[in-house]
């Protein structure tokens, strides 16, 4: 069973689930249409795919460049950033979600975790904008693993609902959130692709799963 506790962190963990996520992603986008960019998402309601993207790579070299100033990360601020790249191109906004997906994981190791859910964040969204178009195991591919073992360390240090996960296509089951006190922990039976929606506030699309002991909105640790 996977347990944050039987595990330190791993300070490239992050930076490396950016690095795999960037190979996989920006060949995609390089290869769609412009009007690709416009499309709407359905994981962030009024955000079309450039948003999502512009929204992403401004977060990441504010990760880079160590800008945090009061309120950011706010909706306020992430819809300043959006508006401040309304007039690049397309491929302008893709160059620099790469360069901070490739820049922003050796800051993320020397910040000593507490940038870390920013990596899980961004592989999410990348998450989103396979979904609207299309592609298959929008939330899973090669970063996955590392994915999963981010989001149990959080869960965890969050003190998020105690979950014991059984999943259809992962070996050992993951213990998510607190240490389970006075009773069972919540029990969640699917992929693990339907376990990463269910803790981003992801719509599930029909997907087949079990969940005793918690409600749905309770396991969002964006929401």
């Amino acid at each position: 069973m996977t347990d944050v506790h039987e595990v330190p962190r791993d300070a490239e963990l992050p930076g490396r689930l950016l690095a795999v996520e960037r190979d996989a992603l920006i060949p995609l986008l390089r290869s769609r249409a412009d009007a690709d960019f416009a499309l709407p998402t359905l994981a962030c309601p009024g955000w079309t795919v450039r948003d999502v993207l512009a929204h992403c790579s401004a977060a990441l070299l504010r990760v880079v460049e160590s800008r945090y100033e009061k309120g950011v990360f706010s909706p306020e601020s992430n819809d300043r950033d959006i508006a401040e790249r309304a007039e690049w191109t397309n491929a302008q906004v893709v160059d620099e979600l790469e360069r901070g997906m490739t820049e922003a994981g050796p800051v993320i190791a020397k910040a000593g975790g507490v940038l870390d859910m920013i990596a899980l964040g961004e592989w999410v969204h990348a998450g989103d904008v396979r979904d609207v178009f299309g592609e298959a195991g929008a939330y899973a591919g090669a970063g996955l693993p590392d994915a999963l073992t981010l989001l149990v360390r959080i869960t965890r240090e969050k003190g998020h609902v105690p979950l014991h996960a059984d999943l259809d296509d992962v070996d050992e089951p993951l213990r998510l959130g607190a240490a389970a006190t006075g009773g069972p922990p919540a029990r969640y039976l699917g992929d693990a692709a339907t376990l990463v929606r269910l803790y981003s506030g992801r719509p599930l699309d029909g997907a087949a799963y079990e969940l005793a002991g918690a409600a749905e909105g309770e396991l969002n640790i964006f929401g």
